[in-house]
């Protein structure tokens, strides 16, 4: 009996431990979306002398001030927002941190930020009551990048599972500088996009391939930098296709294949797609512009309009208007109109760098994937 009243009483100061570990629940609301787009944004900094909120449709470098209360809440209110996802973050005394009170984190190669979603109805992104796909996370070990173990996330489309005869069609998608291997799923709604695509039979069932761009280190030297690409094309190539068409029913051939990605992922696309047009038939560029040795690397490429032409079966690129590599997206597309390479060049009005944007490129780009016909012109 005395050895069961001291098992009980450990058993209890255990429990007393984990609790006084967990912080008391703070009750505060942030964000609080409102009816009409606007968002309040609150934290709890008593001691601060100045806090500010930074939001991705926001010039880059902005800061909008935050009023303190009695309790030591700092708020403010803004908008209406544009009904999607957004980035913000606030600088508390000269520290830019998260949103404490938001379980809804953008990860990133340095620092995080919060999300904010403002419902947009009939959005492709939205989640509706359709029948949904899979997203899985695998891990990959390849020897080309140092014999790193990778994180890779596949989305796998609506009955996979319950038609195992069936092959689909694969799009290889890419993220962006600074982003990780989840974030076309955990922003940029991508599984959610299909989802709901698939079942107004505007996209075909597909599967996504979603790897890690980072060949090497995130803020590498300008040297080193210059290395991602190549080594990318490399992994691609060599370990991750082989790997991704052996493991998923994923259909046989190049018009079954395409690929695409935003930012830095739309500079591989360039690089690996133009390189490589005997792999993919579609190519998706999404807020990127190729190098200035572009024309002169793939001169071959872009002579070649008609045998070019005939192998790409989509060539869709898109920047917003508003984002700082527009001017040099606008050139490149000039440069393939100059060499009649059939594309489309989507300039989306008011559009920033930022995930807004690529989530509307996504939703556009692949209802025209696998369609059996030329849709790029």
């Amino acid at each position: 009996m005395k050895r069961r009243w001291i098992l009980l009483i450990a058993v209890m100061l255990i429990a007393a431990q984990s609790f006084a570990q967990t912080p008391p629940p703070d009750g505060l609301v942030s964000p609080e979306v409102h009816p009409d787009g606007k968002v309040t944004f609150r934290i709890r900094a008593a001691k601060a002398v100045e806090v500010t909120l930074f939001g991705d449709w926001m010039p880059v470098g902005s800061k909008h001030p935050m009023i303190k209360d009695a309790e030591g809440v700092w708020s403010t209110t803004v908008g209406p927002i544009e009904a999607t996802i957004h980035l913000y973050s606030f600088t508390v005394d000269g520290v830019t941190m998260a949103d404490p009170v938001n379980p809804r984190i953008k990860l990133r190669q340095r620092t995080s930020a919060s999300l904010v979603e403002i419902p947009a109805k009939g959005a492709p992104w939205e989640v509706r009551d359709v029948p949904h796909g899979s997203v899985e996370v695998n891990w990959l070990r390849t020897a080309i990048i140092n014999g790193e173990t990778r994180q890779i996330f596949v989305y796998l489309p609506p009955g996979y599972e319950k038609n195992p005869k069936q092959r689909y069609p694969v799009l290889y998608l890419l993220h962006g500088s600074g982003d990780t291997a989840e974030s076309w799923t955990q922003v940029g709604a991508a599984n959610l996009i299909l989802d709901n695509l698939i079942a107004e039979k505007k996209a075909r069932p597909m599967i996504v391939v979603m790897p890690l761009g980072h060949a090497v280190p995130f803020g590498s030297p300008r040297e080193i930098a210059a290395k991602n690409t190549p080594l990318m094309e490399d992994y691609m190539l060599k370990e991750l296709m082989p790997w991704a068409e052996a493991k998923y029913r994923i259909a046989p051939g190049r018009e079954n294949r395409a690929l695409a990605g935003l930012s830095m992922g739309g500079g591989q696309t360039f690089n690996i797609g133009f390189e490589h047009l005997e792999l993919f038939s579609a190519l998706g560029v999404f807020s990127s512009a190729p190098g200035p040795d572009f024309a002169a690397k793939f001169k071959v490429v872009l002579d070649d309009a008609k045998g070019t032409n005939s192998k790409l079966n989509v060539f869709w690129y898109a920047n917003g208007d508003k984002d700082p590599v527009f001017t040099r997206a606008k050139e490149t597309s000039d440069l393939l109109n100059r060499h009649q390479i059939r594309h489309t060049f989507r300039v989306i009005e008011n559009g920033l760098h930022t995930w807004p944007v690529w989530r509307r490129c996504l939703g556009e780009f692949v209802q025209l994937l696998f369609q059996g016909k030329k849709n790029g012109a």
